[in-house]
């Protein structure tokens, strides 16, 4: 609450009884102490305690209030006149967060994100390190305490595969807010008698080591699922058995001649109700099974299990209601996680896709630095061996002049240095790259280890691929 949020009719009453000198007394309610304290907290009045008595004071922002009905602080109102003036007898007051720039930068990026959330649903920043993440947490910290979201809706936000960030408007207030009372959804008939049940309900039934409790508490149990099974049957989606699985199951043995089977013992019973294409298990057990209190030993829990978008999961008898009241609120939620689900998959593929073109385009990219470094290679190796080349022939030139210069000389030896200026000649030819014109080379398809230094942190093997945790 703001110092300049609107005062109910008993503070303005209260308030306007005050400015005509009534002071506060003994015979005040407690209703009437909480409005002055109020009144004291938003500056209208001032109270002070002292030898017995409780002397108070309207302020000069009190009086302003009852002759203009609002507050002086209030942003409003800022642009008034009689506000400006009244703020001037003050002192001025000391600029408010919503003047700092940066709040009135992230309230841009907030309204700006509200927005864009109302007219797509939902809005994907990919890969973004940690302090864009920041700024996003802050952003939609500052859309939820100013008011920017809209009745009814609440923002949601996750990591897709640790990687891209995605944010979301959905339905309803957040779980946590919503713990006091049960959900508003159309109620589900709950059958007395457990007749003709469903074949997933009539496993558990017939499965003694399954919903392992007080007979009353298994006989309510089979007839909540029996309700929510033939409910979800009548909206056209299916129900089916959740077999226990095998990691449950003790190991089978043979003692004294005697086969014993694997066998379990479990207090939950679950069922799998199939909407969309996804599966969701219902888990209903005692609440708390050990607990001495008899009323609390009786109280069942429903569970759907965890939800990445942080709905809620969790529905329990409480003395104002029961399960049998709220029973709808759990098929409610999760034709509700099966419609999010959907939308999700879609934005998954939609994401999918859109990394397996910057994928090939990496690739694209990284395949032709890799042919440019490898005729960089090429064009270094044939300076190299003209640069040897010259110097050679050079030599050679020199050696041939050293001939000539000495005619008289051994004709043997003379003879045995032509024939090695002769095979210099040959391996100069041979090394000399501009011998002959070089052509342009080919090059060769590159390893996929030799491609990670050109692909920026993408994988050589996919778009998927990664090094594990933090890649």
């Amino acid at each position: 609450m703001h110092r300049w949020s609107p005062l109910n009719e008993r503070q303005l009453t209260l308030l306007a009884r005050l400015a005509n000198s009534e002071d506060l007394g003994t015979s005040w309610d407690p209703g009437e102490w909480r409005s002055a304290y109020a009144l004291r907290d938003r500056g209208l009045v001032m109270i002070k305690r002292s030898s017995g008595e409780v002397p108070t004071q309207v302020t000069e922002a009190g009086k302003f209030y009852i002759q203009h009905g609002h507050h002086p602080d209030d942003p409003a109102h800022a642009g008034d006149e009689k506000t400006a003036n009244e703020q001037g007898k003050r002192g001025g007051r000391s600029p408010s967060y919503n003047d700092i720039p940066i709040a009135l930068a992230r309230r841009t990026k907030a309204t700006e994100l509200v927005r864009r959330l109302v007219a797509d649903r939902r809005h994907t920043i990919a890969q973004p390190d940690e302090a864009t993440v920041t700024e996003w947490r802050r952003v939609i910290d500052y859309a939820k305490r100013h008011g920017l979201v809209p009745e009814g809706k609440r923002i949601e936000r996750i990591r897709m595969w640790n990687r891209d960030l995605q944010i979301s408007l959905a339905d309803g207030p957040h779980p946590n807010s919503r713990r006091q009372a049960p959900d508003d959804a159309p109620p589900i008939q709950v059958p007395t008698q457990l007749r003709s049940p469903h074949p997933a309900v009539a496993a558990l039934r017939d499965d003694d080591c399954r919903l392992v409790m007080p007979a009353p508490l298994r006989r309510r149990s089979l007839l909540l699922l029996q309700g929510l099974a033939a409910e979800t049957v009548c909206r056209g989606y299916e129900v089916k058995e959740h077999r226990v699985p095998n990691r449950y199951r003790s190991r089978a043995y043979t003692y004294a001649g005697k086969h014993y089977p694997s066998g379990y013992s479990r207090r939950e019973g679950e069922l799998d109700v199939i909407v969309g294409g996804f599966t969701y298990t219902v888990t209903i057990q005692q609440e708390s099974p050990q607990s001495p209190d008899p009323e609390r030993s009786k109280s069942l829990v429903i569970e759907l299990g965890y939800s990445r978008s942080s709905r809620q999961s969790r529905w329990a008898d409480r003395k104002r209601w029961v399960l049998e009241d709220i029973l709808g609120a759990v098929l409610r939620e999760i034709e509700t996680r099966a419609v999010e689900d959907a939308q999700r998959q879609v934005d998954e593929e939609r994401a999918e896709a859109e990394r397996e073109v910057r994928w090939r385009a990496a690739m694209e990219k990284a395949k032709e630095q890799a042919a440019h470094d490898q005729f960089a290679e090429v064009l270094r190796s044939q300076a190299r061996q003209w640069q040897e080349a010259t110097a050679l022939s050079a030599y050679a030139n020199a050696l041939e002049r050293r001939i000539e210069a000495d005619p008289e000389g051994d004709d043997a030896e003379v003879a045995s240095t032509r024939q090695w200026l002769a095979w210099m000649h040959q391996y100069i030819r041979h090394l000399d790259p501009l011998t002959q014109l070089p052509a342009m080379p080919t090059a060769r398809e590159p390893k996929p280890e030799e491609l990670k230094p050109y692909l920026n942190g993408w994988s050589p093997h996919g778009p998927e691929a990664h090094r594990g945790w933090g890649a």
